[in-house]
């Protein structure tokens, strides 16, 4: 039976960069992930890079260090991710604070432009002027993610690494020590594992009994196939409610819907925005639910029509046209407590889970991440070891 340096239970963007950057160091890695194609919070993302927004010295840093690296990465893999800087359109609410929404946008490293109605029509023709009382501006990057996923796979396979297609379903554990995996299929063995599972890298700890500070949100989008109505910025709302939502989450004391998973629905919140990408396909608005169990039922009639609704209002030439509505898990934790690194207490287990801004950070951290596991010294994992 192989025996692996590495496996890598997750195969979105975080295991898939990191189970390359670990390659790159002639470690022999295992990927597993349970979808023959995609389902996840990779492919269902906008494919934004917010290199913009970085608010501490570390923050800056990655996300300079990422768009560095996204800037050649379709040269390294030989993979089209169709790299591109383009116009970021955050709409103003007629209820919105500016003021407030200004003091908030002090804290980046690159302030968004604040500009009136007309302007933001100027550059969306596609926005409805009487829904908005006017938009912050900013240059950004960006991806098609699900390609920037099969980049780092394809580059991951020619270093040798392995992909298999199996479902994790539990950790081989003996006492302190996790030694390896069980699959639907079979068990694998190891000298570390790393939990890159998105929102179900939470249940699957659970049940071996280990305890994270890693929650997730069901969240839909509306995906709408390539349309010869052509956009021509990336939109989305200045005030993410759904940040709000999750600081509620993590920041709160009691701890105890999490410890036992419920179909039940604890809050919602639908937001608008649109990204269309090379091919012209569209994806639109993002809803957010807290459900604390990851297998729960989405009634997804009830989201289209919340995302449609939504639309209408703020770019309506959208609302009519055909789509599907997409699902995955989109994990979060707290910004200030990061999951990368070992679980204090368990040896041969890391977490690389959660974060803020995924796209935009990945490329860096899994770079100095694979640093640090091959026995480098790596000043970046120094300050954020879980």
């Amino acid at each position: 039976m192989a025996n692996y340096d590495y496996i890598i239970i997750g195969g979105g963007i975080t295991g898939s960069a990191l189970a390359y950057e670990l390659a790159r160091h002639d470690l022999k890695v295992l990927l597993l992930e349970k979808d023959w194609i995609l389902d996840n919070a990779t492919v269902y993302s906008y494919g934004g890079l917010a290199y913009w927004s970085g608010s501490t010295d570390l923050i800056k840093f990655l996300y300079k260090d990422s768009l560095y690296i996204y800037e050649s990465l379709t040269h390294e893999l030989n993979f089209d991710i169709e790299f591109r800087i383009l116009d970021l359109l955050l709409t103003i609410d007629p209820d919105d604070d500016i003021k407030a929404i200004q003091s908030i946008n002090q804290k980046y490293e690159i302030q968004p432009e604040l500009i009136d109605v007309d302007t933001a029509c100027e550059m969306e023709p596609l926005l409805n002027r009487y829904a908005i009382a006017g938009a912050f501006k900013q240059e950004h990057g960006h991806i098609h993610p699900r390609k920037t996923n099969e980049a780092y796979q394809s580059a991951f396979t020619r270093s040798g690494g392995e992909i298999k297609i199996e479902r994790v379903i539990d950790l081989i554990r003996d006492k302190d020590e996790i030694k390896g995996v069980k699959t639907n299929h079979n068990s694998y063995y190891g000298g570390g594992v790393i939990v890159c599972a998105g929102g179900l890298s939470r249940k699957l700890l659970q049940e071996a009994g280990i305890e994270t500070k890693l929650y997730f949100t069901h969240s839909q989008i509306l995906a709408i196939p390539p349309t010869e109505i052509k956009m021509r910025s990336m939109v989305m709302p200045a005030v993410i409610k759904r940040l709000q939502v999750e600081r509620e989450i993590y920041s709160g004391e009691d701890q105890s819907i999490w410890n036992t998973p419920s179909g039940e629905i604890v809050n919602t919140v639908t937001e608008s925005g649109a990204i269309q990408f090379s091919d012209g396909s569209i994806y639109v608005g993002q809803s957010s639910e807290i459900m604390t169990d990851p297998l729960g039922a989405i009634e997804l009639g009830y989201y289209e029509n919340q995302l449609r609704n939504g639309i209408r209002n703020i770019l309506p030439p959208l609302a009519h046209l055909e789509g599907k509505v997409c699902n995955c898990l989109v994990a979060f934790s707290d910004p200030n407590d990061s999951l990368i690194g070992p679980i204090p207490g368990l040896k041969g287990i890391h977490l690389f889970n959660g974060f803020t801004s995924t796209l935009i950070v990945t490329p860096s951290l899994a770079r100095h991440f694979a640093n640090y596991l091959a026995g480098n010294q790596d000043e970046v994992m120094a300050q954020l070891l879980y």
